[in-house]
């Protein structure tokens, strides 16, 4: 069986019916509008792309359940990232509850926007820890969303939880605007040295200079991730539709390819399906891959 080709990290949205504290201030505003399924398919006709997974935008369950829907209605959705409160006492019971719906099979993984919270060490406090502890005991991934001051919790994570799935978006996102940094460079290598956690090339257009910036500004940052993870735990998103900030679905897309397909064509391949298929566990068809 032919491996699909997987845009393993897009997002659904509609601003006039929850609220996006991140999308405030006017620089959002081209992306201050609903994007659902229907917006989407298009662009993944057209750049052959398969299949995609939804990503956490909020931090509320509802929005958990509603994308869960949604994928079940929607054939290139073959996983959901949500979202539930990891300090939560029956954070056990709330997962649970969202695996159990008819659709809860699309359940791939669990986020939270980490790099928001004032506590550079959030992911290392002990409710936390007991609420990745539950998702790692359902077998679901966990999607750390962090910048580099964040990324040495996440290594003690990744360290502590050695049976855990831990996948990087956005690669921790290096501030590539204003040059490759070497702090950020350390600390990916020291989370790279945990096996267990794979490294999205996601998101990185919209750290450089949104309306100033071409491959051989994002090389560095991709080259050094390729270095850290190899070829086996790369994964290819698009961001979508937070991207269209700095570019369109295809620019994003090849900037992306051409980066990774200069370390070969099985880095390519492997980033634009296998590799997302190993860490968030994805069914293909009838099968678990």
């Amino acid at each position: 069986m032919s491996l699909p080709v997987i845009d393993a990290h897009h997002h659904f949205w509609d601003p006039r019916c929850a609220d996006y504290p991140w999308m405030a201030g006017p620089e959002m505003a081209p992306i201050r509008r609903p994007f659902g399924p229907a917006d989407l398919a298009p662009l993944l006709a057209a750049n052959a792309i398969d299949a995609s997974i939804v990503v956490q935008c909020r931090s509320d369950e509802t929005e958990t359940e509603e994308f869960l829907a949604t994928a079940a209605t929607t054939h290139f959705v073959v996983g959901v990232v949500g979202w539930v409160d990891l300090e939560a006492p029956d954070v056990g019971t709330r997962l649970d509850r969202l695996l159990e719906r008819p659709d809860g099979g699309k359940l791939v993984g669990i986020r939270h926007q980490v790099h928001d919270e004032a506590d550079p060490d959030w992911l290392a406090r002990p409710a936390v820890r007991r609420g990745l502890a539950a998702v790692f005991e359902r077998g679901l991934a966990y999607d750390l969303l962090i910048r580099s001051r964040e990324l040495p919790a996440a290594t003690a994570i990744a360290r502590d939880f050695s049976g855990g799935r831990l996948v990087l978006d956005h690669a921790a996102k290096p501030p590539i605007a204003t040059g490759f940094d070497r702090t950020w460079a350390d600390r990916l290598a020291a989370l790279a040295g945990c096996a267990n956690v794979w490294c999205k090339i996601s998101g990185l257009a919209t750290e450089a200079r949104w309306s100033d910036w071409d491959v051989e500004r994002l090389r560095p940052s991709i080259d050094h991730a390729w270095r850290c993870f190899g070829e086996d735990r790369l994964i290819f998103g698009s961001d979508w539709p937070v991207c269209l900030l700095a570019g369109d679905y295809a620019r994003i897309k090849t900037a992306a390819e051409t980066c990774l397909g200069s370390h070969g064509q099985a880095t390519l391949d492997k980033a634009r399906g296998a590799n997302a298929i190993a860490a968030y566990k994805l069914r293909i068809g009838d099968k678990q891959c």
